[in-house]
């Protein structure tokens, strides 16, 4: 009984992970969001430059702007996106644009202050000439409790 148990619950799980399985080009995007987190962390505003589309916006909470003050905001430390503990990522490509849903713990310094906040982070992805560009970025608070811990900020 303990076999038939394993090998339904295995049977199961592969088939649950082979429905999960995201595309190449769902995988290059959600890739691209993660070395985002990681270039913003670094605070690489030129590396953003190239990814960020020209007519880009930003959504926070304190406001909304365009490409040049998030690259302005990013280089002189009004926000540092210090840490973006991801918890979960689900992408849509529609055409030529991918949506990624990224819930997130994000800890920031902002003002002088570190401050963690749970955000369901919308990233709008174009792809032009090849090239994804992002066009949105919006940082939407979860009503949930921080789940990164303190350990973790260091």
């Amino acid at each position: 009984m303990k076999k038939f148990i394993l090998g339904l619950f295995i049977i199961i799980m592969g088939t649950a992970s082979a429905f999960s399985q995201s595309t190449p080009q769902e995988q290059e995007v959600i890739k691209l969001s993660k070395d985002k987190w990681q270039w913003m962390a670094a605070k690489n505003a030129d590396t953003l430059k190239t990814l960020f589309h020209e007519k880009s916006v930003f959504v926070h909470m304190g406001g909304t702007w365009g490409k040049e003050q998030e690259l302005n905001t990013i280089k002189t430390g009004g926000i540092w996106y210090k840490k973006a503990e991801v918890y979960s990522v689900t992408v849509n490509i529609i055409g030529n644009t991918a949506i990624l849903l990224n819930d997130i713990d994000l800890e920031a310094v902002v003002g002088g202050n570190t401050v963690t906040n749970p955000f369901m982070v919308t990233e709008v992805y174009v792809k032009e000439n090849g090239q994804w560009k992002m066009g949105s970025l919006t940082f939407s608070r979860l009503l949930r409790p921080v789940k990164m811990n303190s350990n973790d900020k260091k």
